[in-house]
């Protein structure tokens, strides 16, 4: 079978253990898994009560234009409503942007480490991928900018940045934004939105008013926890959504998606506590790590990403033996690093016992 030459390039998405087989395997009856950045309280209660009820029309297509969720956002965000455009979690509309404007001839450019899957996508499309390192984890915006040049077709921001955590400062995304010739299209992803500090919020839909070639990636699957549902969203000027549309799939996300998600929007107080919960873990964990000695980069999201004494890959096998599932920064391109989802209270609380007996271990 002929392929695209492309994908001699790139390897399929290699999932991790499951559960079940890291229970049989090291004799565990409890696994805590903070490999993916999911929410540990779950979803909204207001959700839980609507499934208990729910009687699933699994035989009739799903909403395509995804209408009553569609309003519900557009008057949250203060968006027109034909500004927004839906996906299988915000990672297809990733896709969906890659297959509608990066092709063999064109480049696009982006930090690394960031999201994968924006080089994943560019490089099926047949797009040069020009990467720019990034400085104490975060954007080199003007790097990124010199490097843009007559070819560029996309522009890729992460903020938080996954998998370092960092946030861009406002003044620095409009001076970006000012900077950037307008025939490119640049993604700012924001699916850990929900978990910044109010303070560094980039009020992006505000930007979107002033920015043409601007759109905006949010998810349901992280603070909302929805992660198993898969549906997030983007939002831009009308011309750049519909051209997406036009490589969206018909019926691209399900009908109890669609129906929980709108649920989801109205419980706040859930994204609140959430928020509070996660933020008090975290300071608890960085003064740990303050302790310890251990240098973490400044994270505005649910997880950390931590430099390690040995590879993060034997750090990793460490904690699996214990029941703790955690990323190791060789496959995220950060040799000596492990990313760890916060997770609940008592969990991490253990987890700083396994640090300990780690780190007396190898050091």
């Amino acid at each position: 079978m002929r392929a695209k030459a492309a994908l001699k390039q790139i390897a399929p998405y290699q999932q991790g253990k499951q559960i079940q087989d890291i229970k049989a395997q090291y004799q565990i009856e409890r696994i805590v898994k903070l490999s993916s950045n999911e929410n540990p309280y779950g979803y909204s209660n207001e959700i839980k009560q609507f499934l208990a009820s729910f009687e699933p029309a699994f035989d009739i297509y799903p909403d395509g234009y995804t209408a009553r969720l569609r309003k519900d956002l557009a008057n949250k965000l203060n968006v027109n409503e034909s500004e927004i455009i839906f996906g299988s979690g915000s990672e297809e509309i990733v896709q969906m942007i890659c297959r509608a404007y990066l092709f063999t001839g064109v480049n696009t450019v982006m930090a690394t480490p960031t999201f994968p899957q924006y080089k994943h996508n560019a490089t099926i499309e047949g797009a040069t991928v020009k990467e720019i390192p990034t400085v104490d984890g975060s954007h080199d915006l003007a790097d990124m900018l010199d490097t843009i040049d007559e070819d560029t077709n996309v522009v890729w921001l992460c903020s938080p940045n996954n998998p370092t955590g960092t946030s861009i400062a406002k003044q620095d995304l409009i001076s970006f934004m000012d900077n950037c010739p307008e025939h490119i299209l640049v993604v700012l992803d924001e699916a850990y939105y929900e978990y910044l500090d109010e303070a560094k919020d980039l009020h992006a839909m505000e930007c979107i008013q002033e920015y043409s070639n601007l759109i905006v990636l949010r998810t349901f699957s992280k603070a909302y926890g929805l992660a198993g549902l898969r549906i997030g969203y983007g939002v831009a000027n009308e011309t750049i959504i519909n051209q997406l549309n036009v490589v969206r799939g018909p019926f691209n996300t399900t009908s109890i998606a669609q129906q929980v998600a709108q649920i989801a929007l109205t419980d706040q107080a859930f994204i609140k506590e959430t928020k509070r919960k996660n933020l008090l873990v975290k300071q608890d964990f960085q003064v740990f790590l303050d302790q310890l000695g251990w240098n973490y980069f400044p994270s505005e999201t649910n997880f950390m990403l931590v430099t390690t004494p040995t590879s993060g890959t034997e750090m990793f096998n460490f904690l699996i033996q214990y029941g703790f599932i955690v990323r190791p920064g060789e496959l995220l391109g950060i040799p000596n690093t492990i990313r760890f989802t916060l997770g609940l209270k008592d969990d991490m609380q253990r987890l700083q016992e396994l640090f300990s007996l780690y780190h007396k271990q190898n050091s």
